[in-house]
């Protein structure tokens, strides 16, 4: 195999002849409606599933293998010929989310369209569009030189938008058949265009739906208006008593269980060239940014408990009159858990809170969808700092360090699982519209990943730090920053921080 600075330089330039190429095969992707939250799309699961195993094939993967689940088949390939490398972890997903509602598309969501740079269609940044991208570093590697410079597995699931059961079961079954140094993840984003980031900590998902059940069918609001309850009226009451005005989740227990951010941290985020809280409202098109006034907006948007109403559900809803007081109604209610916060143990508050709420007449049940932990990956690891230089070369700038606000619930599996550190270096934009229509990806940012990817895989196949330890480091809290970080909560300044601060955007 060529030595680095080759193997680097014949990659990123392979990318950048065969930007057209790529670009249609992620047009080809796109046009698969892969949306695994509904049951008619289950034979387009299974096609989506196919391209990215024979993407994956061509790649030059061994031992590729669709592998069936209960839900929807999980993908897997392998690279293991780099003797005495690390072995890292490529993850992604080729699900998406649905495309409701339909009519506020400017250009149908399985069609994807290029305009001013971007391409639009449903799943083109979240996750198809980079998750592709990592397969084709790896397809730019191996036809340059032949091989890879670390050892590689690749999984890439189809149920991440529908709450990832299958790769959970499949990795505690399996963690050996996965056992590597370093997770990679493209599944987040950057601030702003050209400020590339890592992402250090992801909150934890609770998705629940909060049923209530009144009378034992439906009932005329004329006969039966006065006496009968209402579960419409029940849910909106309890709604409000779940949250205040203020942004306050009543379940006090809560707050006490989070892991508080530190000054550090704080700092860290200063450095950052973006006005994050300026770039929020011009997203959102407010002026104001409504929650818990006492703390800074960022951490609002990232470090904090929140709880949200999804939808609600009941009653007569169509085009004209029917006066009718449903017999039940259903909300969809998720809380975004910060680290501190498991789902499993916030569920039982949510229930017994919304039983002390539940007014007289009505029976409410609280239903698990699905929940995912919290993420906090030390600052200070060598495969953040690998990271950190990957990004400054492709970009010309050192990467800002954040917090998200979302949640990618296979982080906690593989940190919990594998003993394996994760690094999220995703190039998304704030305004690509993911989970709504004319979601978008930045062209460049799509051939700004593979490039990125391909130095991430040379920097750590090269780096003594690293490679003085193959196969240790997912085990070994030396290697992966834990035993340098600071008590829970804490966080290491990153290498370059004082270098980034010095940046304007």
């Amino acid at each position: 195999m060529a030595s680095t600075a080759q193997t680097s330089d014949a990659a990123l330039q392979y990318v950048d002849t065969h930007q057209d190429e790529f670009l249609e095969g992620l047009k080809d992707l796109l046009r698969i409606p892969s949306i695994s939250t509904l049951p008619k799309h289950r034979k387009d699961i299974q096609r989506a599933a196919k391209f990215v195993a024979d993407a994956m094939e061509e790649a030059g993967l061994k031992k590729v293998k669709i592998i069936k689940t209960d839900v929807h088949p999980l993908v897997y390939g392998e690279w293991l010929e780099a003797k005495g490398k690390p072995t890292v972890l490529l993850y992604g997903h080729y699900d998406v989310q649905p495309v409701d509602p339909i009519d506020l598309w400017d250009s149908p969501p399985f069609e994807p369209t290029v305009r001013n740079d971007n391409i639009y269609a449903r799943g083109a940044v979240d996750d198809k569009g980079q998750m592709y991208a990592l397969i084709l570093a790896l397809k730019s590697l191996m036809t340059t030189t032949g091989g890879l410079p670390v050892n590689v597995r690749v999984l890439i699931e189809g149920e991440e938008e529908y709450g990832g059961e299958s790769i959970e079961k499949y990795v505690k079954e399996h963690p050996k058949k996965l056992a590597c140094d370093v997770a990679l993840v493209a599944d987040t984003g950057m601030p702003a265009p050209g400020v590339p980031a890592l992402v250090y900590a992801l909150r934890g998902i609770l998705y629940t739906e909060i049923h209530a059940q009144g009378a034992k069918h439906d009932l005329h609001s004329g006969e039966y208006g006065g006496v009968a309850p209402n579960p419409i009226h029940a849910l909106a009451e309890v709604l409000l008593g779940l949250k205040g005005p203020d942004g306050h989740i009543t379940l006090p227990e809560i707050y006490k269980r989070i892991i508080p951010m530190t000054d550090e941290e704080r700092d860290l985020w200063d450095r950052n060239p973006v006005d994050v809280i300026a770039s929020m409202k011009h997203e959102m098109g407010v002026d104001m940014l409504p929650g818990e006034q006492e703390y800074d907006p960022r951490e609002r948007q990232t470090a904090r408990p929140t709880l949200e109403v999804h939808g609600i559900k009941g009653g007569f809803v169509d085009e004209g009159a029917k006066t009718v007081i449903p017999a039940e109604a259903t909300a969809k209610v998720s809380l975004r858990l910060p680290p501190g916060l498991r789902p499993m143990d916030v569920l039982p508050m949510l229930r017994k809170r919304v039983a002390e709420l539940c007014p007289p007449g009505v029976k409410m049940e609280v239903r698990l969808i699905h929940g995912g932990d919290a993420v906090l990956v030390p600052l200070e690891n060598v495969y953040l700092r690998a990271a950190e230089r990957a990004l400054e070369q492709e970009w010309g700038r050192p990467p800002v360090f954040e917090r998200s606000g979302g949640s990618i619930p296979v982080g906690a599996l593989f940190d919990s699982e594998l003993h394996a550190p994760i690094v999220f270096m995703g190039t998304g934009l704030p305004d690509d519209n993911i989970h709504a229509p004319n979601e978008k990806y930045h062209i460049p940012n799509f051939y700004h990943l593979i490039r990125q990817a391909i130095r991430f895989l040379d920097i750590i196949g090269s780096d003594p730090a690293i490679v003085s330890r193959p196969g240790s480091a997912g085990a070994s809290a030396k290697a992966n920053g834990k035993a340098a970080a600071p008590k829970a909560g804490a966080a290491s300044k990153p290498r370059t921080a004082t270098k980034a601060s010095a940046k304007s955007k």
